[in-house]
């Protein structure tokens, strides 16, 4: 019985992962392109470049809010998946036949933005709803579902740039369109294994007047960020908006939640707040660290004076996704060893030990500077940096999404799904902002002037994930208190929601 219900839990779970997967493919793939398409192809200054992106990455993670919207109240989750799914293959398919025109690939842009907003809220929920009667599972299962994005990470992160050297730009677009559509035909053939599953409005049967509704809204979007990514002041202008938005929803729904629930959602608060510290480390992973690797990186593996093979700058965002891969499951594993010794660490303890290795990562990346030969860096310092920052991510980013279900009520899962996106978003920019303190002489004749600002921002990063971490340890105590309230209150009333169940149940 017991290998029944964890057999009808995993072929959901698997169907969820697969379709993710593909869609991951097609993201990383492009993703770990587009600063370098825009400089190197398009013509773009580092520092606009740099902005776009994070002006990019910030509408990307913002959009789920409304996506996680859409999903519980008006198409549902798996119709919204189905749709931000098509909506990604139609960018993807747009930066494949835009040559070298920049108002195309602000559209394909705009395309991607509102697809993950539509694809990746609901999708989380969907992961969410497989285990919702298995909280105490959270950890491990978001660490394995983050371990499957960085497996196609890992693969399209270092296939991609390999395409783009030998057939060019828009080939290495084609796959990542091609990998859409591979995923959308996987879900048609698996989706019924969700069938059971899903928010109450995949329940009810969908309006035309309300995917109508959908669709002009989604072509409106697509407008909208393709204009804002063209101007830095609107682009402030969502941030500032951003923040207040995020600030409101929590308020709002501390406010109005029941009592029960409030402690859980003062905790999600904080913990929001060190994510969102963590995604300012992430946003450099595509703008200041792929730039070093550009200009300030020997691109040449060796070991022990032989050389091994030659890296392309844009491969070596693929060694954080590797570093993911290979850590996840021995996280995973130790995750499950305190859980059954009851000695599992508090998500803010995770969180203090994130930030303790994105720190030492970074400080890799500024000692590098120290042993480099005429302005280059070995390609080992990249390996080992991002080696401590992947740690730091599996700790941080991969289990923000679990602290999300772990503390959040069901009812309100899509849509503060979205506000931890939204917030993610904020940093995001934030994050492009602080790169660009490098990329202001980024290109300068002077190599030894360019690797030394680039050292000086990985070390103050450094530093500043060092007060990140001190801030989360000093957070810890009053943090497990709300912890110790929230999980009190949610048993309290499971036996309250059971006691008025069982008069019903008898009657039957």
């Amino acid at each position: 019985m017991l290998a029944a219900h964890r057999n009808h839990r995993l072929r959901p779970f698997l169907t969820v992962l697969l379709f993710e997967f593909w869609e991951r493919c097609g993201y990383y793939g492009t993703a770990v392109l587009m600063v370098l398409f825009m400089i190197q192809q398009l013509g773009i200054r580092d520092t606009d470049a740099s902005l776009i992106w994070g002006t990019f990455s910030a509408l990307l993670f913002a959009a789920p809010a409304v996506g996680g919207w859409v999903g519980d109240r008006i198409l549902g989750a798996k119709r919204s998946m189905r749709l931000g799914a098509c909506v990604l293959a139609l960018g993807y398919l747009l930066l494949t036949i835009s040559g070298n025109s920049l108002p195309k690939m602000h559209l394909a842009l705009g395309l991607i933005i509102v697809g993950s907003g539509l694809f990746k809220p609901n999708i989380a929920n969907m992961v969410r709803r497989v285990y919702e009667d298995s909280p105490s599972t959270f950890d491990r299962v978001f660490t394995l579902y983050y371990m499957t994005n960085n497996i196609a990470a890992s693969v399209f992160v270092l296939l991609t740039p390999w395409i783009k050297d030998r057939w060019g730009w828009h080939a290495a677009f084609a796959v990542c369109f091609v990998c859409m559509v591979i995923g959308l035909i996987c879900y048609a053939y698996l989706a019924r294994t969700l069938a059971d599953m899903g928010s109450t409005a995949d329940t009810q049967r969908l309006r035309g007047r309300s995917l109508a509704g959908v669709l002009g809204g989604c072509g409106l979007a697509v407008l909208v960020a393709a204009f804002v990514m063209q101007h830095d002041v609107m682009a402030l202008a969502c941030v500032y908006l951003g923040s207040a938005a995020v600030l409101g929803v929590f308020g709002y729904m501390i406010a109005n939640g029941k009592r029960s629930e409030r402690a859980g959602l003062i905790a999600a608060v904080f913990l929001v707040g060190e994510a969102m510290l963590f995604f300012v480390f992430y946003n450099q992973v595509g703008t200041s660290l792929t730039l070093f690797a550009l200009r300030h990186v020997d691109w040449n593996q060796t070991l022990f004076g032989r050389h091994l093979f030659t890296w392309s700058p844009a491969q070596y965002a693929g060694i954080n996704s590797l570093w993911v891969m290979v850590l996840s499951p021995p996280l995973a594993w130790v995750y499950r060893q305190l859980e059954k010794r009851g000695r599992d660490l508090h998500v803010a303890a995770k969180f203090a030990w994130g930030f303790v290795a994105v720190a030492a990562g970074f400080f890799v990346f500024g000692f590098s500077g120290h042993a480099a030969h005429d302005g280059k860096v070995s390609s080992w310092f990249m390996v080992a940096g991002y080696g401590f920052y992947s740690l730091g991510e599996l700790l941080v980013a991969a289990l923000g999404l679990a602290m999300m279900s772990r503390f959040v009520p069901a009812r309100m899962g899509g849509f503060m799904m979205g506000a931890f996106f939204v917030a993610a978003g904020i940093a995001q920019y934030l994050g492009s902002v602080i790169a660009n303190r490098a990329n202001l002489v980024g290109g300068l004749v002077d190599a030894n002037a360019g690797l030394a600002a680039y050292t000086r921002l990985f070390d103050d990063l450094g530093w500043l994930a060092v007060a990140g971490a001190i801030v989360a340890i000093a957070l810890l105590p009053f943090l497990r208190r709300l912890s110790d309230v929230h999980e009190r209150d949610r048993i309290d009333r499971e036996k309250h929601e059971a006691e008025a169940e069982a008069p019903r149940l008898r009657a039957h």
